[in-house]
């Protein structure tokens, strides 16, 4: 049986409020930021959730642990959390999954971007060697 759980985290982030919505389903965690502007209201908050819903951008799906509480010695996981910093870095799992859309939209752009530099170098090329037939024609 998959659990299904989804969260929205609504903070100011000078100068506008965000929300982090994310959610988990079978195993996997997908996170969206939305950009309010101004202090929403609750309300404001839920009904855009509701009307926006299918626009939203959620990031690739990527593994989301299951958390299990248990007791340790404050020692162990002190040197538990310096490993994790440095094989992942700073953030947490929805700062990630975000960070993973915005790299993936950077190479989209690239190649987007290199495509249409390619497609202006031919179509210059083209129209030198046309002026090149021209001269050459005498005309």
């Amino acid at each position: 049986m998959s659990e299904s759980c989804s969260t929205l985290t609504v903070y100011f982030e000078d100068p506008f409020w965000v929300g982090i919505y994310e959610r988990q389903n079978a195993g996997k965690l997908e996170v969206c930021k939305i950009v309010y502007g101004p202090e929403p209201k609750i309300y404001e908050v839920y009904e855009h959730l509701l009307t926006n819903w299918y626009r939203f951008s959620f990031s690739p799906p990527v593994d989301a642990e299951s958390s299990t509480a248990r007791a340790l010695n404050p020692k162990r996981l002190q040197r538990q959390v310096k490993r994790q910093l440095a094989l992942e870095g700073v953030g947490t799992k929805a700062q990630q999954a975000l960070k993973l859309q915005r790299e993936e939209w950077k190479l989209q752009h690239k190649v987007i971007s290199r495509e249409a530099k390619e497609a202006e170098q031919e179509r210059r090329f083209a129209l030198h060697r046309e002026k090149q037939k021209q001269r050459h024609r005498g005309h």
